[in-house]
């Protein structure tokens, strides 16, 4: 059953990239993910029924605006930005590297420690974007050297989110942080969407796009992560990050029509091995060591990881 909720979370996380490369074109990144938080907000907003939880969203407004800007708005709008350029396999595989610049962020900025393997799958990992960079920017396409950086730099932004909420939001409930970080990010990227609101009609589809954004792909996403950690911890839960770029593949070539290419595939091998290596996987494994990387939604439950 675990392993069942596991795959259908990285389906569902693995879908939002081709939801935003159908939907970004038509509403344009800004209005799309203003859509996206407002509606993932509505549909966490029972966490509210409880007491602790509203005095939890009071005392934190502050962290969580930080959060809701460095894990949601941000990040959100520079791949739904990216997906005007590039494909959603490619995208789902440049997610993949938040592992990567969690750790390195936590070395650099959060003095961390950072072992041998961590280090090795941090060269590791960039060794594999660096291939899939250079065999996309090869194709010539216009915009797509800008797009595969906004695309790193969502991740780079994921990584940043993980580590500030490790200090600063340690012992909040995750259904809160995950609220109040839609909550805050709506209201940031709203008065920011409202003059680029599209004038022309949007598809029935297209709008079905946003709402599975919204409602599955955030607000159903974030129960079900936070349901498996409190089943079987968050290093399983965090394993989906392996699934997401496969799934993200998968749903690009059947819906999309997307290539896979034999570099696409190497690149997404090197990539997800070095990012199994920078996140303690093989570590935790085997039981060499435990995993010390801060995780980005942190609770009573006492967690070591956290997915993308």
């Amino acid at each position: 059953m675990n392993l069942l909720e596991l795959c259908l979370l990285a389906a569902i996380w693995g879908a939002s990239f081709l939801f935003l490369r159908i939907a970004a074109p038509e509403f344009g990144p800004l209005a799309l993910i203003a859509l996206r938080v407002g509606i993932a907000a509505l549909v966490l907003a029972p966490v509210l029924r409880s007491a602790l939880a509203r005095s939890q969203l009071r005392a934190k407004a502050w962290p969580l605006l930080v959060v809701g800007i460095s894990n949601s708005a941000l990040p959100f709008g520079l791949f739904a930005y990216s997906t005007l350029y590039i494909n959603a396999g490619l995208d789902s595989i440049l997610n993949a590297t938040t592992p990567i610049w969690t750790a390195l962020i936590a070395a650099a900025w959060f003095q961390a420690g950072l072992g041998r393997q961590q280090l090795a799958g941090l060269l590791l990992g960039l060794a594999g974007v660096a291939l899939l960079v250079w065999d996309t920017v090869g194709a010539g396409s216009a915009g797509v050297p800008l797009a595969i950086a906004a695309a790193l730099a969502a991740a780079v932004c994921y990584g940043f989110a993980v580590n500030y909420s490790k200090r600063h939001l340690a012992g909040i409930q995750p259904l809160v942080v995950a609220f109040g970080s839609q909550l805050f990010a709506t209201i940031v990227l709203l008065p920011l969407a409202l003059p680029f609101w599209p004038r022309h009609a949007i598809a029935i589809s297209t709008w079905a796009c946003v709402a599975a954004l919204g409602v599955i792909c955030t607000g159903f996403a974030y129960i079900l992560y936070f349901r498996l950690i409190e089943r079987v911890g968050a290093t399983y839960a965090a394993s989906v990050t392996f699934l997401i770029p496969v799934f993200g593949l998968i749903w690009g070539a059947l819906f999309l029509g997307e290539k896979l290419t034999p570099t696409m595939l190497a690149g997404c091998t090197i990539v997800l091995l070095g990012t199994a290596l920078a996140s303690g996987k093989f570590a935790s494994r085997f039981g060499k060591h435990r995993n010390t990387l801060p995780q980005a939604f942190p609770s009573k439950i006492k967690i070591n990881n956290k997915s993308p």
